[in-house]
């Protein structure tokens, strides 16, 4: 069957890409008006719409509608970030009619469902669930009120209206997907809603797939398996029965762990990072295969045209021009913010995506005389620009953006941004000359935030970790600070990776922009030329029907 009429693509299908597909994750970035995301996971997911409805592809996209959205980053009377719920209005959206019940925590929940008509963004066709109803209690409205929510059984309500609440919509809709693809193991719920359908854990394995984002096994979702059952999450299906089909034994359910087994195949989100979870779930008995399907970013939306132009005609002076106007469009923004006025002719450092203790985003400042030194080099003089949201419970990484924002109060050539979302992460790429990205390494599944710098005409500077393993070479198309020893404690790496990073800047990266500008300029032309078409999202999509939706592993069900 066909979507219902109102609802169907706007176009006719690209006979590579027939396979009804429906796509799950918590969050998306489609665009700065639409405020339902949160940071990477959430950029990765509209970029893949976006490039779904560019190759024409029969996929749809599931989401839950966030009332308050993530949160909106503000500034406190002494410059520090402050956390601003508000409530969000989308004209945009168009009330589906469709209305049902699901039960949380036995109780029924009625969810109502809105959609996102593709010509509105440039997606494929998009459904998002909101429990924000007058016919609900108080606490089950709240179900999405705030993307990922701190309390354990709220956030666990989340997902349970994400994969059961997108099931039964796909089932209200008439509407029946040959694939199920769960990016991340938010949606898992779905598994025991199709269980419950088709009575034949084989029907589930033969429809679901599973994206993972977590190298690490200690970052992969867990609960108490009985909090589940009394929560709904298992769809009435008995614990016993649960027990049989997921093969947990004990009362931890590991949700990426039972979703290996569910699916009949699985991918990570670079090469590396797909070899990491083959070794990381080797010793676990039933896990579906997994293989890696590679980040990407929708060039489309994120590469600057006149950028892109000038690149095609090989146009060096068009290039350089038009990347000083985009440098200076940012530094309004930065002066707006912190009244500093950057100077669009000197080199600048940009560090912006989600603040995490792995992500180290003070690593620079470290040592605070060399950063000094750094900032007040005359002959070689820098800018620097942070940017970012914390999640708003993790205090540690609250305390660090906070510390940046007083540190640079100081100086007059270093920011701290707030409101890290599309269109500011946007004018950030165009306008860095660096895009900086230094995670301990083996902690980052594949970062997409350098790949959109590439496509503006920023060169990244990274630890060899993620998408940058199959992208950078050093001082071609950008540098690569040199890979310590993992084994070591964090102190002693995170030691070495700053002492690499100064050498690097001050030997190779500064002498290069300042001395040779010719060869700054061709590294920042092979950058833009490798960065597309393999980085660019319709690789992704392609990629994901090519050697996910359509493998043979399906044919074994």
């Amino acid at each position: 069957m066909s979507l219902p009429k109102k609802f169907q693509h706007p176009y006719k299908f690209d006979p590579k890409y027939s396979k009804k597909t429906a796509y799950f994750c918590m969050e998306f970035a489609i665009d700065q008006s639409f405020k339902i995301y949160s940071g990477g996971l959430g950029f990765l997911a509209g970029s893949h719409m976006r490039s779904a409805y560019d190759l024409k592809q029969n996929m749809v996209g599931i989401g839950l509608l966030w009332k308050y959205g993530y949160y909106d980053q503000i500034r406190a009377k002494d410059q520090s970030m402050d956390v601003l719920f508000q409530e969000k209005i989308y004209s945009f959206l168009e009330d589906t009619g469709i209305k049902f019940s699901i039960n949380l925590n036995n109780h029924p929940v009625w969810v109502k469902a809105y959609y996102l008509d593709p010509e509105q963004f440039g997606t494929v066709p998009m459904f998002f669930l909101s429990t924000d109803l007058p016919e609900n209690d108080y606490l089950a409205q709240t179900t999405t009120h705030r993307l990922y929510e701190s309390n354990t059984e709220g956030k666990v309500a989340q997902s349970i209206l994400l994969g059961l609440g997108g099931a039964k919509l796909l089932d209200e809709l008439n509407w029946e997907p040959e694939i199920y693809h769960l990016n991340e193991a938010h949606a898992l719920s779905a598994a025991f809603h199709l269980y419950k359908k088709f009575d034949s854990v084989e029907e589930v394995k033969k429809r679901m797939v599973f994206t993972t984002h977590t190298p690490e096994e200690a970052g992969n979702e867990k609960h108490n398996i009985h909090l589940l059952n009394k929560l709904g999450f298992f769809n009435g299906v008995p614990l016993e029965t649960v027990r049989e089909l997921t093969g947990i034994k004990d009362d931890i359910f590991n949700h990426s762990l039972v979703a290996l087994r569910l699916s009949h195949f699985a991918n990570g989100v670079s090469k590396l990072h797909g070899e990491v979870s083959r070794e990381m779930w080797k010793g676990h008995e039933g896990i579906c295969p997994i293989t890696h399907v590679t980040n990407a970013q929708n060039a489309r939306y994120w590469q600057d045209p006149q950028l892109k132009e000038a690149l095609a005609k090989d146009d060096d002076a068009s290039l350089i021009e038009r990347k000083k106007k985009l440098k200076k469009n940012l530094f309004q923004i930065v002066a707006d913010q912190t009244g500093n006025w950057f100077d669009p002719n000197v080199f600048t450092i940009v560090w912006a995506r989600r603040y995490a203790e792995y992500k180290r985003p003070d690593l620079i400042t470290r040592d605070m005389e060399r950063f000094h030194k750094l900032l007040t080099n005359t002959k070689y003089p820098i800018q620097i620009i942070w940017a970012g949201k914390p999640y708003p419970m993790d205090y540690g990484a609250v305390g660090t953006f906070n510390s940046l924002v007083h540190m640079t109060k100081q100086y007059k050539n270093a920011a701290v941004l707030v409101g890290y979302e599309l269109q500011l992460s946007r004018m950030l790429k165009y306008g860095s000359d660096m895009w900086l990205n230094n995670p301990r390494v083996t902690r980052e599944a594949s970062g997409t935030s350098g790949m959109t710098a590439a496509m503006n005409a920023g060169i990244n500077f990274s630890t060899y970790d993620g998408w940058i393993c199959e992208f950078t070479r050093h001082g071609s198309n950008g540098f690569i600070i040199p890979a310590t020893d993992h084994r070591k404690p964090h102190h002693m790496q995170d030691q070495e990776d700053m002492e690499a990073m100064y050498y690097l800047l001050e030997h190779e990266v500064l002498p290069t922009y300042y001395d040779k500008p010719e060869e700054w300029t061709k590294i920042v032309k092979t950058s833009m030329k490798d960065v597309t078409p393999y980085f660019d999202a319709d690789r992704m999509a392609h990629e994901y029907y090519e050697h996910v939706y359509n493998n043979p592993e399906q044919e074994k069900f």
